[in-house]
């Protein structure tokens, strides 16, 4: 086996295809696509405009007029649950694609210079690591305003440490084997190095660890937005959707509460299950 190949680090073809047969992953899979179709074309397949009120009477439970029934206001509760997975999804992805580039890349270069560039950058990921991502976005929203942008920038600055930490470790223990030092003596360049062997090995490792963080994301975004610092209403946030219909409940109209809830819960168990098939067969492949 040639070095290239010790240092890919790719999933084994036997953990792919023990992949195709897990029917679990093969569900979450489906869910996950069809929440990214909602949140692509959600808006447009309503049956209803998700901000007019009364298209039907008040807090009405499920119906064939109303397949979710409708609000406190009215509003066909399907219509915004499709229309509210965009800004519900959106920002947990901005969250996460941010939170793991920048992390992958502190971790990579601390886990490759070591020395004091790794114990600078571990401080200062300490520190940053000692905030809470709420805290975080709180401080952030008070700072810039309600809305989105700034809850999403804080949340990931509060995750790269996670990301960094990880990243940093499973370099680390890679840097350490054989074929690096190989590489060392044959003098292969750095950047050729870490993009053709050292990122791939550490792949498996970011893409569970991007699937885990989106949970996270996901409902910290959505209780900022319940606690009316995110996302504002009438938009039909799914955070926004819940706290809007906390009132309602113990009235016996738990609709507008619990089916956008039921949806944060099945996206983010279908996200962390696909991450745990990957974290999986990532160590089935070390073995």
């Amino acid at each position: 086996m040639s070095v290239a190949q010790l240092g890919r680090g790719r999933v084994s073809t036997t953990a792919v295809k023990a992949g195709r047969r897990d029917w679990l992953v093969i569900v979450s899979l489906v869910i996950i696509a069809l929440l990214a179709l909602m949140a692509v074309i959600g808006p447009w397949i309503a049956p209803y405009d998700p901000d007019k009120l009364n298209v039907g009477p008040l807090e009405q439970p499920v119906s064939g007029a109303h397949w979710l029934g409708t609000d406190d206001l009215g509003r066909d509760i399907f219509s915004r649950v499709l229309a509210g997975a965009r800004s519900s999804l959106i920002g947990p992805v901005f969250c996460v694609i941010l939170s793991t580039v920048v992390g992958a890349l502190i971790g990579i270069i601390a886990a490759w210079y070591g020395g004091w560039v790794d114990l600078v950058l571990g401080r200062v990921i300490d520190v940053i690591f000692a905030i809470p991502g709420l805290v975080l976005a709180v401080l952030a929203v008070a700072m810039f305003g309600k809305g989105l942008t700034a809850p999403v920038i804080a949340l990931s600055i509060a995750y790269i440490p996670v990301v960094a930490r990880l990243i940093r470790q499973v370099a680390s223990t890679e840097l350490s084997k054989p074929y690096f030092e190989a590489l060392e003596i044959q003098g292969v360049r750095p950047v050729y190095a870490v993009g053709r062997h050292l990122v791939p090995a550490v792949l498996p490792s970011l893409l569970a660890q991007a699937g885990i963080g989106f949970g996270y994301a996901m409902l910290d975004l959505a209780a900022i937005s319940f606690l009316g610092l995110g996302v504002q209403p009438p938009s039909p946030d799914w955070g926004v959707m819940i706290s809007g219909g906390q009132g309602s409940i113990l009235a016996g109209a738990f609709e507008q509460a619990v089916y956008p809830a039921l949806f944060i819960i099945v996206t983010v168990l279908a996200v962390n299950i696909v991450a745990a098939r990957i974290t999986t067969w990532a160590e089935g492949r070390d073995k």
